[in-house]
């Protein structure tokens, strides 16, 4: 099951387009974020979990694999 959600972000005065591309799939369960996210992203994991929980959504026991894209730039908190 694939994803792909469409963005932007500001990197000073410029605007950068973000793809977030979403990829589940059967193996052991993980949630990885790749793209060069900085610390703020890694530790969104954890409340987009406990969040989906609370709202009375079930996480699915899958491996989940997030993309930023474009990987040559760091996302942080104060860029998305």
């Amino acid at each position: 099951m694939f994803f792909e959600i469409k963005s932007t972000g500001l990197l000073g005065i410029e605007v950068i387009n973000i793809s977030v591309e979403v990829d589940i799939s059967n193996g052991l369960p993980t949630f990885t974020i790749v793209g060069l996210p900085g610390s703020a992203i890694k530790e969104s994991k954890k409340r987009v979990r406990s969040d989906l929980m609370n709202q009375g959504f079930s996480f699915p026991p899958k491996r989940i694999t997030i993309n930023l894209s474009p990987s040559n730039i760091k996302k942080t908190r104060d860029f998305l």
